[in-house]
């Protein structure tokens, strides 16, 4: 107990550290617009730190926005990291209890239809902060245009051109364009960096949080257009039209500027729906345009000012090295099970000691189908009640996982199968144990988040004196066929279903009876190689800790390589006085930024590899056995009820649920998470606690 105490004692330390760090970096966004900041905080820094031999100018920066967000970073490793533990400790002393959710209300739609999607009050309140930090940015900057830029000022603009005033503001304006997508670009990449910390310490995953990536792409790339366009405007009109291909050696770059912006351009066109949902490839292939988006713009606009924007970026580049290296790997498929209603069910090798927790996802790529292609699956097997296997159901709704049923379900001889993954990935924790009763509403495929969630609730019925919740699966399909996908409600084996407390309503909507007397799963199983390695962590049990060592270790090599290069190579050559080529500084950091997380990365995988790597290394036949004479038709027949030819009416399933907490959740076609979201809505009875699992990208 003395040792736990200690453990949440550091935890409210790290907690209240954070809330110091982000209030400053609060602080900080807010008056950057302002002269206050230019003239007064900026001025005094500069003096005292920009002007050292060691860091430069760029070391201002470095230090006020860099530096915070890396610490942050590491901090949220330690807290996550130590939460675990707790957790764990709590699980096993039998401390883990109930716990009323005093914040539910603020995870409740506010809105339900519009561009924005299904959006809570947390999520209001939040991107209300964030506008109103823009639009404080904008007006400050506009402000500032209109007011100190007079008809004697533009006479002698920029290089003594005679401009009028409305040139001479355009130019100006078109400036702070630009400095406001710089805003937006400092948080793009925090919400697709699936391992980061910042995102679990806030319970969030990077599927949860997509969208906000593509609200702030769409806002960055608005701006930056917006900076694109006015400047061509302003170079015509003042006949400059060759500004255009210029590149200044020590400041502004025009052309990299327009390359990063066609790119991104490139990149926008392809995120709308239209493209995006029927050809998901050129989407895919396209959005790796953001190497050349961001390379270019940081030559657009120099190594110092782009520090304010690189460390989301930072954080970005370690978790996708760290995915490189666990792509390389093939890992051990063990068997499968073929679906009448065009699905498979993929079974893994997997490491004991990886755990995840329920409505996470697996990264799959087969090469024999597409060695480029990689799409995420819902996993439906529990870490706690399976430690030795991972299983993942596909359905067959795509060109790629089309080809994947037809292979399996058309041939008996296929021995092994060339797998590589990458994750998983999903929620640090979960906390369904809070609710009195749980309600999972699903439409076709998106049953598979909820038949983790099921499992894992088994394995703590069974090993817990915790009150499980009472559970309702309302799951609609639209064939009898799809029927089939509640056989893998269950694992195979039928001596945990006295355990289960749930009730089963399945809708099939397009047909008024079984068009299938029995529907026949047809089993596979593989024969992996020796050189195939089950499922493991990427940075072993500990994961979280190595996480942070990679981050401090990397950042403090990163800043070691800039000051003897700055000390010893920029500063005899440039010597304040602009002589050395802004570009090649730009790629000294970016080099120097590469190098340190690939070195750091590297060796902290490889020196945890021995501890998670298994000792046997043949194929475990017991890890699946391939059983069908269970299913839950006979598992579960009492609790089981079948309604053909209608849709669940969900508001007289959901509305009246007796409980303090119902914990409402839905996977499915958008209309059907509008609808839940709506009787769920702030409006809605406190009792009712929403949750949309989207996996729609």
């Amino acid at each position: 107990m003395g040792e736990m105490s200690k453990d949440v004692t550091m935890k409210v330390t790290i907690k209240l550290l954070a809330m110091v760090i982000l209030g400053g970096t609060m602080v900080i966004w807010i008056m950057m617009p302002t002269s206050t900041y230019k003239k007064i905080w900026l001025t005094s820094m500069r003096a005292k730190l920009g002007k050292t031999t060691t860091f430069g100018k760029p070391g201002v920066n470095l230090l006020v926005y860099m530096f915070p967000m890396i610490l942050l970073a590491f901090l949220g490793c330690i807290y996550l990291h130590l939460k675990k533990k707790t957790s764990v400790d709590q699980f096993h002393s039998g401390l883990e209890r109930k716990k009323r959710d005093k914040f539910g209300a603020l995870r409740k739609p506010l809105l339900v239809k519009g561009p924005l999607g299904i959006v809570t009050v947390t999520e209001v309140m939040f991107l209300t902060m964030f506008m109103t930090l823009l639009l404080w940015s904008l007006t400050n900057y506009f402000y500032y245009t209109f007011v100190t830029i007079t008809p004697q000022s533009a006479a002698v603009h920029g290089d003594k051109i005679k401009l009028k005033r409305w040139e001479a503001r355009l130019d100006s304006i078109s400036v702070r364009l630009g400095v406001a997508g710089n805003i937006c670009l400092a948080f793009l990449f925090y919400p697709v960096a699936r391992g980061s910390s910042l995102l679990a310490a806030v319970g969030l995953t990077s599927e949860s949080s997509i969208k906000y990536h593509i609200w702030l792409g769409h806002l960055v790339m608005t701006l930056v257009t917006s900076h694109g366009v006015c400047y061509v405007i302003y170079w015509i009109s003042t006949n400059q039209v060759y500004q255009m291909l210029e590149w200044d050696r020590t400041a502004i770059s025009n052309l990299a500027g327009e390359i990063a912006l066609v790119a991104g351009l490139l990149m926008w066109a392809t995120t709308f729906s239209a493209i995006r949902r029927r050809i998901f490839e050129v989407f895919y292939y396209t959005h790796h345009l953001y190497i050349i988006f961001m390379l270019f713009f940081v030559f657009h606009v120099g190594i110092s000012y782009s520090l304010i924007s690189l460390p989301g970026f930072y954080i970005f580049i370690v978790d996708r090295f760290l995915r490189l290296i666990q792509s390389h790997n093939n890992v051990k498929l063990v068997s499968a099970r073929v679906l009448p209603c065009d699905t498979v069910e993929l079974t893994f090798s997997k490491n004991p000691m990886l755990m995840y927790s329920p409505t996470s996802i697996l990264f799959v790529n087969i090469p024999s189908i597409s060695k480029l292609q990689w799409h995420p699956f819902t996993i439906t097997s529990s870490s706690k009640l399976e430690p030795e296997k991972l299983s993942v159901m596909i359905k067959g709704q795509g060109k790629w996982s089309t080809k994947l049923y037809q292979m399996l379900s058309s041939s008996d001889q296929i021995d092994r199968l060339t797998v590589s993954v990458e994750g998983p990935y999903g929620p640090t924790s979960t906390d369904f144990l809070r609710h009195d009763s749980l309600v999972m509403v699903s439409g076709g495929s998106g049953i598979t988040p909820f038949i983790s969630i099921i499992r894992d609730l088994i394995y703590l019925s069974s090993t817990s004196t915790c009150q499980i919740p009472k559970m309702t699966l309302i799951c609609a399909f639209k064939h009898s066929s799809d029927l089939s996908m509640l056989d893998l409600i269950l694992p195979i084996s039928s001596e945990i279903s006295s355990f289960l407390d749930i009730q089963i309503k399945a809708f099939v909507t397009r047909e008024t009876e079984s068009t299938h007397n029995k529907n026949i799963i047809k089993p596979l199983c593989f024969k992996p190689y020796v050189s195939d390695n089950p499922i493991s962590p990427i940075l072993g049990p500990n994961s979280w800790l190595c996480l942070a060592t990679i981050l401090s270790s990397s950042f403090m090599i990163f800043i070691i390589i800039i000051g003897i290069i700055t000390r010893y190579h920029i500063y005899p050559i440039d010597q304040g006085l602009n002589n050395y080529t802004s570009a090649y500084k730009s790629i000294i950091y970016l080099l120097a930024i590469s190098v340190s997380v690939v070195a750091t990365s590297s060796i902290v995988v490889f020196s945890n590899k021995k501890q998670y790597c298994t000792k046997n290394d043949q194929v475990v036949e017991g890890l699946s056995p391939l059983v069908t004479e269970s299913s839950p038709q006979q598992l579960l027949s009492q609790s089981t009820s079948i309604h053909y030819g209608e849709r669940p009416n969900l508001n007289k399933l959901l509305v009246g649920l007796k409980g303090s907490s119902v914990g409402v959740l839905v996977c499915g076609p958008r209309k059907m998470r509008q609808e839940v979201a709506k009787i769920c809505s702030f409006r809605s009875p406190e009792n009712l606690q929403f949750e949309s699992i989207s996996f729609s990208w």
